[in-house]
């Protein structure tokens, strides 16, 4: 039997890299997987979203992952920074690609959750 925690833990590092990977060009040095990139980061991200995140985490997720996509929000600010600039977008870029699935997901997962459960009268 498969162990869901670890297949998301997995799904979870290898997104990381591979986004911290496509962020510092490596996609350039092979550009017939690069295409694929974003589609890997996707489903890695649904993943992590699916699997790793119970009902206890929802908040801290949401949290830190509309945190961890906002970081990548001032493009400009960031392209100023002289030598790494550019790397430091490209970067959050794809983590952004990544994480965006997951918080989705588990956005999905707390508007199901609040909404079966009516608070009107109590």
């Amino acid at each position: 039997m498969v162990n869901q925690q670890a297949v998301g833990s997995w799904a979870f590092l290898i997104g990381i890299i591979i986004a911290i990977l496509a962020g510092a060009g490596v996609t350039a040095l092979a550009p017939a997987i690069a295409g694929w990139v974003p589609l890997a980061l996707v489903v890695l991200g649904l993943i992590v979203g699916f699997v790793n995140i119970g009902d206890k985490e929802i908040q801290s997720f949401l949290i830190a992952g509309i945190a961890l996509i906002a970081v990548g929000i001032p493009r400009t600010a960031l392209l100023t920074i002289p030598y790494v600039g550019d790397l430091l977008v490209s970067i959050l870029g794809s983590i952004a690609v990544f994480a965006a699935p997951a918080v989705l997901v588990v956005s999905l997962k707390a508007f199901y959750t609040l909404s079966k459960t009516p608070t009107i009268g109590k």
